[in-house]
């Protein structure tokens, strides 16, 4: 797959990588450790900020559901604008704007105007999101390069996600203030490096112009379920606002995929998902990050309300399994290489269940050591395998053009997943709440939501078989675009080849003719 991108950014020859080309990496990857940072920062903050805001508990939830709302209801039209207006500037531009509101963040003095400026970061991380890895995916060749990339890029969110836990523990002391604005001078740097060394990229210049009223539709859609889900708990599932709510998302979703499948330049082009492969990635990302956000969330009541630890204490108990993520980093690549992703989002997915199936053995005076770490570092390893292998999956033999498009797909699934099971693992703990609430009731009543955790994970891995049954083809396979109008796949089956890529990559086998290249097959 080539690149329009300038080629100081392009890997030499060899397959070595030159300084611009890590500084292009770099600055992508910082990009991600702000996004994670930002989210474990805030969560740990939050008494600090409601004690010195006067908020209520329901005002301090929208200060955490204001950004999953921007981030989560945008991201489609985030990563489409990027393939169309140039993968680069809109990352800078939206980089820019999530360094404004981190400032404004941490200067205000109202709840409102909090909650807006964690909205206008969630808007700017889908932008930046599915920007940054389009360029990851446009800059480096499918194969070893992108998938070694890939590990990198995707370590850099769970390093964040860790470093902020501690760093929010030890910040929060001094001023929750800290806290927000501690990710404006690090995007600032970014910004600053970004101008210089990201490669330029060119617009798409065919597109059919843009799909006005699918990018409302889809925004608009994506915006009322996540608000809808992250209401629910406090609304009822079964109240009449929620279930209204859903019916209005179902409705604007179906008028959105028929707009989709009638425009000319889609937001989305719906026959991507006719892979079989792309659509194990996006409900793995689901299952995955819906499962761990969950888990997280018991666990951490579980510490610090039950165990009386502090911030500080429960984020070095999270700790090992980042520290596991980050050590993992650079090898992830070569181990994709050679096993493919199916068998390692399967690996990691048993390795998730078996991590959450025992932290189930949890009491009231555990040992660390035999009883909590043990939970971590499984859950540990199955992030570095499962993460990075879900967004090669993804993006794999996707064209250029469409990487964009596909990364705020993705995102797009890991946010609702996210948002979603993390409402139901809620309503699962608060179905069980005790009359009484004595140390061991409470704890009592977390357990029925780890179950739901642990099979929401058992649910991931058994999405996940059905790409297991691929047939190792030797050889290669030729990639290019034809000059034909684009044909889509009737069946396609997974396959693996034998070019160091994953068996579920989407490819077109190609064989020339008088007129040019003509599509004959495709495989999932």
């Amino acid at each position: 797959m080539t690149s329009p991108l300038s080629s100081p950014a392009t890997p030499l020859p060899e397959g070595r990588w030159n300084a611009r080309l890590w500084g292009t990496l770099l600055v992508l990857c910082a990009a991600m450790f702000l996004d994670a940072l930002d989210v474990s920062m805030v969560g740990v903050a939050l008494p600090s900020i409601g004690s010195d805001l006067s908020l209520s508990t329901s005002t301090l939830q929208w200060i955490v559901s204001g950004y999953i709302l921007g981030y989560g209801g945008l991201l489609l039209l985030g990563g489409r604008a990027a393939d169309l207006l140039g993968r680069r500037q809109v990352f800078l531009v939206a980089l820019g704007v999530f360094a404004l509101a981190s400032l404004l963040g941490g200067l205000v003095d109202s709840g409102p105007l909090l909650i807006a400026s964690r909205f206008v970061k969630g808007l700017s991380a889908a932008f930046t999101a599915p920007a940054g890895l389009s360029i990851i995916t446009t800059t480096f060749p499918e194969g070893p390069l992108r998938n070694r990339a890939l590990s990198i890029y995707t370590t850099c969110a769970a390093t964040g996600f860790s470093m902020g836990l501690v760093l929010s523990g030890l910040l929060t002391e001094a001023s929750w203030r800290l806290t927000m604005l501690l990710p404006a001078p690090i995007a600032l740097i970014a910004l600053a490096a970004g101008l210089k060394l990201l490669p330029r990229s060119e617009r798409e210049k065919d597109h059919n112009g843009y799909d006005v009223p699918g990018a409302v539709l889809g925004t608009a859609s994506m915006l009322l379920l996540v608000y809808t889900v992250v209401q629910a708990p406090q609304s009822g599932w079964t109240s009449v606002r929620t279930l209204l709510s859903f019916l209005a998302v179902a409705a604007l979703l179906t008028v959105f995929v028929r707009v989709e499948r009638r425009s000319a330049g889609p937001l989305i082009r719906l026959g991507v998902l006719r892979s079989g492969s792309q659509v194990r990635a996006q409900l793995g990302a689901m299952a995955f990050f819906g499962s761990y956000v969950g888990f997280q969330f018991l666990a951490t009541l579980y510490m610090q309300t039950l165990l009386g630890w502090s911030a500080l204490h429960t984020a070095l108990a999270f700790l090992p399994a980042g520290a596991l993520v980050a050590v993992s980093s650079t090898k992830v690549g070569s181990v994709v290489d050679r096993f493919g992703t199916p068998r390692l989002i399967a690996a990691g997915f048993a390795l998730m269940v078996a991590g959450y199936a025992l932290f189930l053995r949890v009491d009231l005076d555990p040992v660390y050591a035999s009883v909590i770490l043990p939970s971590m570092l499984l859950i540990g390893a199955a992030c570095a395998l499962v993460f990075p292998s879900l967004n090669i999956q993804a993006t794999n033999g996707v064209a250029d053009h469409e990487q964009g498009m596909v990364s705020g797909l993705l995102n797009t699934s890991v946010q609702v997943g996210g948002a979603l099971f993390l409402a139901v693992v809620t309503a699962a703990v608060t179905a069980g709440a005790p009359a009484d609430p004595t140390p061991q009731a409470v704890l009592d009543s977390y357990r029925p939501g780890l179950t739901v955790v642990t099979l929401i994970a058992a649910a991931g891995l058994l999405i996940t078989l059905p790409g297991l049954r691929a047939r190792r083809v030797p050889g290669s396979v030729v990639v290019a675009r034809s000059t034909a109008p684009e044909t889509e796949p009737d069946g396609p089956t997974d396959t693996e080849t034998g070019s160091g890529r994953g068996p579920d990559a989407v490819d077109y086998a190609v064989t020339g003719t008088a007129a040019g290249t003509e599509t004959v097959g495709a495989r999932d």
